[in-house]
């Protein structure tokens, strides 16, 4: 078989990457084992502020312009709704915590994305005395519905294998790489966290961080908002919520733990005041980088390999933008942008 890509991880960044591939008619296959899990527990909120220091998101306005159109195509393409509009609320704590609101909404930056309307607090079931800030041009992907019909459609089209990519088995040669019985002009790894075991860029200071969430059921609540007050309460519909999530340095495995189910919900009893059930637990490992920057680029040697990771907790934004610029780069020889471009860590190698 003979392809212009492999792809090797099909999460948020695999997914983007591929979508830049049909776009330009470029053959691909994928090798995916279901190992990461930080795309599909992720929550999936796009939202361009960061909302504990009411400051607008790096690129959000670039970011969002290329990933809510590629939401949309993929809705038609899969047959299945993954882009859901829906507000965040910021609950404010304090008068000065509304003032600090008003005075970020009259920079130019941020003022198409919050409103400058403080929202009352008319649900008995929720705990907000201040009130709330509306963000604006928010919603929420269905991430883990995306990656489970964009896996089945690369099934149908025999474009999937679902198995571990063998690193030691690439054979790099002049213009080409021979996996197996795999030609190809060049692979993308996109592994998450799996990253760590790739010897080609497991020196990038890709920085681990568990998350846990946890998902309830409250018929009392009926919000149909995105909450946001210590923790994330996100509607899912018929009375279900994701209550996330935790961030942990130590633990790394996926397994879901007491700890952090205990600290969402006491976070959460601080919220709301109605009774509710936990009905599910999940867990990953969310692939950071400590200057809160993708890892995009070419291997330093190998000029046919190259790294799309790090998306972090914003991954349904970031993943469509960086992963056309590195189809840019690989194909047309655009500079990558120096914030996150791996050239940035050589001097550290």
């Amino acid at each position: 078989m003979k392809v212009d890509y492999i792809v090797v991880g099909i999460g948020l960044a695999g997914i983007s990457f591929c979508e830049q591939l049909k776009s330009h008619n470029k053959t691909f296959v994928v090798f995916d084992n279901a190992s990461q899990l930080s795309s599909t527990v992720a929550g999936g909120l796009y939202n361009p502020v960061v909302l504990k220091r009411f400051t607008p998101v790096w690129k959000s306005k670039e970011q969002l312009e290329i990933a809510l159109p590629l939401y949309a195509h993929l809705e038609k393409e899969l047959c299945v709704k993954l882009d859901y509009k829906i507000p965040v609320y910021r609950k404010f704590a304090s008068l000065e915590e509304q003032n600090d609101w008003f005075a970020a909404s009259d920079q130019p930056i941020l003022s198409e994305y919050l409103s400058n309307t403080i929202i009352k607090n008319e649900n008995n079931t929720i705990e907000a005395p201040f009130g709330f800030g509306e963000v604006l041009n928010t919603g929420r992907i269905d991430v883990k519905t995306m990656i489970k019909a964009y896996k089945a459609d690369l099934l149908k089209n025999k474009l999937l294998f679902e198995e571990a990519f063998s690193h030691d088995a690439i054979n790099i040669e002049a213009n080409t790489i021979q996996y197996r019985k795999i030609t190809a002009a060049n692979i993308v790894f996109s592994e998450g966290y799996g990253m760590k075991q790739n010897p080609y860029f497991n020196y990038l200071p890709l920085v681990p961080a568990k998350g846990e969430l946890v998902i309830i059921r409250t018929p009392d609540l009926k919000i149909g908002y995105v909450l946001k007050a210590g923790v994330f309460l996100i509607p899912l519909g018929n009375d279900l919520y994701i209550v996330g999530a935790t961030y942990e340095w130590k633990d790394l495995s996926n397994d879901i733990t007491d700890k952090a189910k205990e600290m969402l919900l006491d976070k959460l009893k601080k919220l709301i005041n109605c009774s509710f059930e936990v009905v599910d637990q999940v867990a990953g490992i969310r692939p950071t980088v400590k200057d809160r920057r993708p890892l995009v680029g070419r291997h330093q040697k190998h000029k046919n390999l190259f790294v799309l990771n790090g998306l972090g907790t914003r991954g349904v934004m970031i993943g469509p933008y960086v992963a056309k610029q590195l189809y840019n780069f690989i194909e047309n020889n655009a500079p990558l942008e120096k914030e996150i471009d791996i050239n940035r860590f050589i001097q550290n190698v």
